[in-house]
């Protein structure tokens, strides 16, 4: 085993440290254009997405649960989400990420084998996005993925048991 020198690795700490609070233009783009998009404050709600058997959820939460108007913010936006995603309109997303998002075309043209439900939740809202049709169940399963990561959330890319 090497032995790195002390000096090397301060100095690759400190790029490291440096790296961790170098600004991301394209999150901060994401977050000012989905604040516009959404209708409510990322800085006062939280995004989940989750993977499961049959496609998967997206959750939105006001984070004070005495907030009831990011509640009905988050509520109002996620049931247009889910009726403009059942139509094949996935402009919304498009229009915070700054591009198509994987699994969109192919959730366009199934559109028809894929379900939005939308359920209130005490702090706001969620949408189930299912399917028995495991090409749609992939498409939703990337366009997940990459909502955890464009919205750095933290959430598991792993498929996780349904409720």
């Amino acid at each position: 085993m090497k032995s790195i020198p002390c000096v090397a690795f301060a100095a690759a700490l400190s790029l490291y440290a440096l790296a961790q609070q170098t600004p991301d233009p394209h999150h901060e783009g994401v977050v000012q254009r989905g604040d516009q998009v959404m209708g409510f404050s990322h800085e006062k709600t939280i995004h989940h997405f989750r993977l499961t058997p049959d496609g998967g959820t997206i959750e939105a939460l006001a984070t004070d649960p005495s907030d009831a108007t990011s509640r009905e913010e988050i509520r109002t936006h996620l049931e247009h989400i889910a009726q403009m995603f059942h139509n094949g309109n996935f402009n919304a997303p498009m229009l915070i990420h700054a591009q198509t998002l994987p699994g969109v075309p192919t959730m366009k043209k199934l559109c028809k084998d894929i379900r939005y439900d939308v359920e209130d939740t005490p702090n706001g809202a969620s949408v189930k996005v299912s399917s028995r049709n495991p090409q749609a169940v992939a498409a939703i399963h990337d366009f997940l993925k990459f909502q955890i990561q464009d919205h750095q959330t933290g959430d598991p890319l792993t498929i996780t048991p349904a409720n």
